[in-house]
């Protein structure tokens, strides 16, 4: 469960990287709010996590999740460059995330 919980707290973490760009530097509310809201979330889904999860196993998925979810944001909505080296990047921080997930396992 506490996996479930860090994913969801992950995905939380996209929201308010990716609401920051809406808000216009805290400028407009409804964006500030809703990207206040999704930050206020991901800590708590995340403390939550953390009970049951390694720290440092934790952290680094739950910032490696809203990383790559961002990164993709970019690309597939805000047409952000997809070079070859930007995607290789990608995979490197996907295959670190398996990776410590594999190993928090053992």
């Amino acid at each position: 469960m506490s996996w479930i919980i860090l994913v969801i707290a992950g995905l939380f973490e996209i929201g308010w990287a990716v609401g920051l760009k809406y808000t216009h530097g805290f400028t407009r509310l409804w964006p500030s709010v809703l990207t206040a809201g999704a930050m206020t979330a991901s800590v708590v889904l995340l403390g939550l996590a953390l009970r049951s999860l390694p720290l440092g196993t934790a952290y680094a998925v739950w910032t490696g999740i809203g990383t790559v979810g961002t990164v993709l944001f970019g690309i597939f909505v805000l047409g952000e460059p997809a070079t070859a080296a930007r995607l290789a990047c990608i995979l490197l921080i996907v295959s670190g995330i398996a990776g410590l997930k594999i190993l928090a396992s053992h």
